[in-house]
């Protein structure tokens, strides 16, 4: 069992108090991911800023999912793969996508098959992602940028999946109709 906390508002460190305020205004509720990260104030900062960056990264609503899903279910986070699972639906992204990442089946198409295993191998590599990876990659019209992209979003699963871990956090109720475990694929 975790010992880490999941602040509120009240319980929060100051500095983190105007993050969770700004998670309350966003989602109208503080997400427990959002709770456990006040207790560093940085380290939720850090994850809001790298959230934004990949959003606005050149990767299109489905590209994005792709990522992010590819890596919450290699990591196997119960609390990210609900999470994304809800907010891919309110990114209008279609659930043939969601379920495929989910259930670790073939996408719809091959540029986002080729996305899932390009993430996944810089995942599993720890960054030593062969050449003809790469060039696959290459083929199917990402680039350079969209590479770096990836370990961008990487950076922020890795903060949100191994807090997730070692905080056991709760999924909240928003998420909970999208439960998800590994041992049910």
């Amino acid at each position: 069992m975790s010992t880490l906390k999941i602040h509120t508002i009240e319980t929060a460190p100051e500095k983190s108090k105007p993050l969770l305020e700004g998670s309350l205004k966003a989602y109208g509720m503080v997400p427990g991911l959002h709770g456990v990260l006040a207790s560093s104030p940085e380290t939720f900062e850090a994850y809001q800023k790298l959230h934004e960056l990949f959003s606005n990264s050149s990767f299109t609503a489905e590209e994005l999912t792709v990522v992010w899903q590819a890596i919450n279910v290699e990591h196997e986070c119960h609390y990210c793969v609900p999470a994304h699972t809800a907010i891919a639906i309110m990114m209008k992204v279609d659930s043939t996508i969601s379920d495929a990442l989910r259930n670790e089946t073939k996408l719809p198409t091959e540029k986002l098959e080729v996305l899932r295993d390009t993430a996944l191998s810089i995942v599993r590599t720890r960054g030593n992602i062969s050449d003809e990876e790469l060039q696959r990659f290459y083929n199917v019209g990402y680039g350079q940028q969209q590479v770096l992209e990836i370990i961008l979003g990487l950076a922020q699963k890795t903060i949100s999946n191994y807090t997730n871990h070692i905080a056991q956090t709760p999924v909240d109720a928003p998420f909970k109709p999208f439960a998800w475990s590994k041992a049910t694929v």
